[in-house]
């Protein structure tokens, strides 16, 4: 997309950390912005040279990222906080949270919990994220009023949920909200299988000629498709109906068959996912997401495998992981896997970006991409880095330090103040949800 010649603002932060095409930390550099895009980065000297007159924001103790990118999140779910949290995963889901939500359930929730999801994650340097919601059309509307740069999940499964009663339903109000949203330059859609009762091969066969007739991304979690015991068929209805794996995945197979492992898909789980599985996903072009802190809250079974390393990272739901933090998802799996700290600064945010297929647009500090940007102080208590600044962010700072954010060259953070909420309308509102949902649990 062509861009102007001539820059609005420069940012000049102490670091500039661009991710790509290399992990480089660059000094006294600045990033030059102009219709939304970056114009231009280099030695802020040059950039003031050549754009002389423009305006200037100087963060003279700061490092400059681009925006994290949550690969996996469902925002609504800030009102469903403080719920009890006991592994393992599929029974705390079916026992505690899914009833909750079921009783609470409506479109207040879904807007409300996504406006409140929205600000905490923009505050943590969040500036794209994929929803995974009960109400997508919902989501989908207060993410475009709120002009952010979101995924929204579009529930596929046999059986009647909160957004639709059937198959065929489910199928229908996709496709009507793909064609609402078709045009939209911030809010895409990917396909969200949810084969927890069991997908029909039908279901999964009517999924991936759709996607292919989209161009749309699927997503599935891993621990929906483990079979429930021993014989059983892998997370699906008619056993029969499917080819029997061969070699190698003991989970994926029936899916490389229907030719849904490719690039687009997404397998989110990485802590649990067995290393035939990574290879699989790794050969066939597929994400690996990994929640880390939900996983392990969550006392899901890890095998933390060399082979199951993620491609990107996502927060889940914050009712188990607390928070809508990546970097705090990045520094756990930096930990839980040995990673460097400019590689799992990557996993946040370019490796979020071609999860979603957005690689292009977004994730990275170069001329062209939309200026999607985080800056962090790293000289809060005295703590400026001395060399290894890739650590100080990943180990020494936390969502608090987030200080600027910049969505397609909007300011939406400002000196840690949110641009686009009234905080103290946020902070009412959680509170009325959170008497309500008392009442609620009481009930």
């Amino acid at each position: 997309m062509p861009i102007a010649d001539t820059a609005e603002f420069l940012i000049e932060p102490r670091w500039l950390l661009p991710l790509a095409p290399e992990n480089a930390v660059l000094e006294s550099h600045a990033v030059a912005v102009s219709g939304g895009r970056i114009l231009a980065l280099g030695p802020a000297a040059e950039l003031r040279r050549r754009y002389p007159g423009c305006a200037r924001v100087v963060r003279a103790a700061h490092a400059l990222l681009p925006g994290f990118v949550n690969a996996h999140a469902r925002p609504a779910h800030t009102l469903l906080r403080g719920v009890p949290v006991r592994g393992p995963r599929a029974r705390w889901l079916r026992d505690t949270l899914a009833p909750l939500e079921r009783r609470a359930l409506s479109a207040d929730l879904v807007r409300d919990g996504t406006r409140l999801g929205i600000a905490e994650m923009l505050s943590a340097g969040i500036t794209c994220y994929a929803d995974d919601s009960p109400l997508p059309a919902e989501a989908a509307r207060v993410a475009a009023a709120a002009q952010v740069r979101a995924l929204i999940g579009l529930p596929v499964c046999d059986g009647a949920d909160g957004w639709a009663e059937d198959t065929n339903a489910h199928f229908a109000s996709a496709e009507a909200l793909w064609d609402e949203y078709r045009s939209d330059a911030r809010i895409g859609l990917y396909f969200l299988a949810q084969p927890a009762a069991g997908l029909s091969a039908a279901t999964w066969s009517r999924l991936r000629r759709l996607a292919d007739e989209l161009d749309a991304r699927v997503a599935v979690h891993l621990d929906e498709l483990a079979p429930a015991h021993p014989g059983e068929a892998h997370g699906v209805a008619d056993a029969a109906a499917w080819p029997r794996p061969g070699a190698g995945s003991r989970r994926l197979a029936q899916l490389q068959e229907l030719g849904l492992l490719r690039p687009g898909f997404a397998a989110i789980g990485a802590l649990g996912c067995h290393a035939e599985d990574a290879a699989l996903l790794l050969r066939q072009g597929a994400a690996l997401i990994a929640c880390p802190q939900a996983e392990v809250r969550l006392q899901r079974e890890t095998t933390l495998s060399p082979a199951c390393r993620p491609s990107a990272l996502g927060t889940d739901t914050p009712a188990a992981a607390g928070a809508l933090d990546l970097l705090a998802e990045a520094r756990a799996t930096a930990l839980l896997f040995g990673l460097p700290p400019p590689e799992a600064l990557r996993l946040a945010t370019l490796g979020g970006a071609t999860s979603l297929g957005l690689a292009d647009e977004i994730g990275s500090i170069e001329p062209g991409k939309s200026a999607d940007l985080t800056c962090i102080d790293l000289d809060v208590w005295g703590c400026r880095p001395v060399s290894d600044v890739a650590a100080a962010i990943l180990f020494g700072a936390t969502r608090a330090q987030v200080t600027d954010v910049w969505s397609a060259g909007r300011a939406v953070v400002s000196e840690r103040r949110l641009r686009l909420f009234d905080e103290s309308e946020l902070a009412s509102l959680a509170a009325r949800w959170a008497q309500r949902l008392a009442l609620e649990a009481a009930a």
